[in-house]
């Protein structure tokens, strides 16, 4: 009988050969998934740092352009982007406005034959065309993505339909990925990026990271809008303060001593700057002027036409005896500068409106009317011919209330006035103690009265008691 066989070293070896090969195939596999698994670890890091780098960023209070800038440049670390743009929607919602532009990123709107002649000679003219170009928002590939798909990933820029009428500006062949930014539900813009051909394709790994890294950038940038909204409250609440202080300067620092008399004022902004003010004048002949004003509106217009009212006042009343002239004189020099809608209610000792006055002797009040305009309403011809001088005799013991709306027009929980009914009363019960008791009485009463109501309107008073 003749038996066929290996012998054992030739099957030894075929053994090890087969095992050589299966550990080298294992190695190689565990070497790719190690190197998928470094780059990972990798792309997540890079991702980290990028989320981190954009955090820090915010905190410095930088501007939003350069927050653009490195939003953009940080897709290039994650990613391996030749350039980006950013698009936001404008206010209106209706566009699509150039935020930030790389200077590697092509066209990503169509470009008028003229500027890709121009740009032949002028390195600048394509880059400057693009960032004043405004993109309707239904319009071209970026409008494609906020009407649209929320992302999208293009092989070629070059061969898009929106873009053939471009074809120069694509030296290279470009691929992108566009995806739509939102924040708190809200569409806020689209941000793109960009690849050379040459660099290789986007895959599909890239497209998820960068729709990935889109959302967490549109989160850094809505929360850097409100971060900088903050900011910029805060910068209005400091010069806001700031003014105020100013126009503290402006009310008197002091009550005026004029013989016979005791005079006492007060004045309480609904907000920050008042659009009332009184104040006190030292006049020639051992004269005293009195002025207590409103003006309508409320907030920054107000508080500076408050200002030009008490220094055109302070300077015509020094060569003016009359009353009634001083005003005619301050509403010819306002008259030119005031908004249609806006106007000054004033008292610089007669009234301008109603006043209420105290007489000690029968312990009664009265209400006092003079005729007049108020400032700024017309240019002086009407002014002048309606507004009088009254004059009014005061008693030991008389009050003199002058105030303006804010008093009577404070509103309760239940929206009801204060009125005027019930600030005679409470002048009625506190005009016997004295003028500083008169005001501060009211000013309590209003403010009982309007309990946790907001203070619609300035609140100025000024009480004048005869002694």
């Amino acid at each position: 009988m003749l038996a066929l066989g290996y012998p054992a070293a030739v099957v030894l070896f075929f053994l090890l050969a087969i095992t050589t090969f299966a550990w080298c195939i294992t190695r190689l596999r565990l070497r790719k998934i190690q190197q998928e698994k470094d780059d990972i670890v990798g792309e997540e890091m890079r991702m980290f740092d990028f989320l981190h780098h954009i955090g820090e960023a915010i905190e410095k209070d930088i501007t939003p352009a350069q927050l653009y800038k490195e939003i953009v440049e940080g897709f290039g670390e994650v990613l391996g982007t030749d350039g980006g743009a950013i698009y936001l929607l404008s206010e209106d919602r209706a566009h699509l406005v150039p935020k930030f532009i790389s200077s590697n990123c092509p066209p990503l709107v169509s470009v008028p034959t003229q500027i890709t002649e121009r740009s032949k000679t002028n390195s600048r003219a394509l880059m400057s065309h693009l960032m004043l170009t405004r993109v309707g928002a239904d319009e071209g590939i970026l409008g494609d993505v906020i009407a649209g798909e929320a992302s999208v990933r293009i092989e070629s820029l070059r061969s898009h339909a929106s873009l053939s009428s471009s074809p120069a500006h694509y030296v290279k062949d470009v691929s992108a990925m566009l995806s739509r930014l939102q924040y708190g539900g809200r569409n806020i813009g689209v941000v793109a990026v960009v690849r050379n051909h040459e660099n290789g394709p986007f895959t599909d790994n890239d497209y998820d990271v960068f729709r990935s890294v889109s959302e967490q950038s549109a989160f850094a940038m809505g929360n850097a809008m409100i971060h900088q909204e903050l900011t910029d409250k805060r910068k209005i609440d400091d010069e806001l303060r700031t003014a105020r202080e100013v126009q503290n300067v402006l009310l008197p620092s002091a009550e005026p001593h004029i013989p016979g008399y005791r005079v006492y004022g007060s004045n309480t902004p609904a907000r920050m700057i008042s659009g009332d003010y009184f104040d006190y004048i030292d006049l020639p002949e051992n004269r005293s002027g009195i002025v207590i004003a409103d003006v309508t509106g409320k907030g920054l217009p107000a508080g500076l036409l408050m200002a030009m009212c008490r220094s055109v006042l302070r300077l015509t009343a020094m060569a003016r005896v009359s009353p009634s002239e001083a005003l005619g004189l301050v509403n010819r020099h306002l008259f030119p500068d005031v908004r249609e809608d806006m106007f000054v209610s004033l008292i610089y000792i007669v009234v301008d409106n109603d006043t209420i006055l105290f007489r000690a002797e029968t312990a009664s009040i009265e209400t006092i009317k003079s005729p007049g305009l108020a400032l700024g309403i017309d240019a002086g011809d009407v002014f002048d011919r309606v507004t009088k001088d009254v004059e009014i005799e005061m008693k030991t013991g008389d009050c003199l209330l002058l105030y303006t709306d804010g008093v009577c027009e404070a509103v309760d929980d239940h929206d009801n006035e204060f009125g005027l009914e019930k600030l005679e009363q409470v002048f009625s019960k506190a005009a016997a103690m004295g003028a500083e008791r008169v005001v501060e009485s009211i000013r309590q009463e209003v403010s009982a009265f309007a309990g946790d109501q907001p203070q619609m309107d300035d609140i100025t008073m000024i009480a004048i008691e005869k002694r």
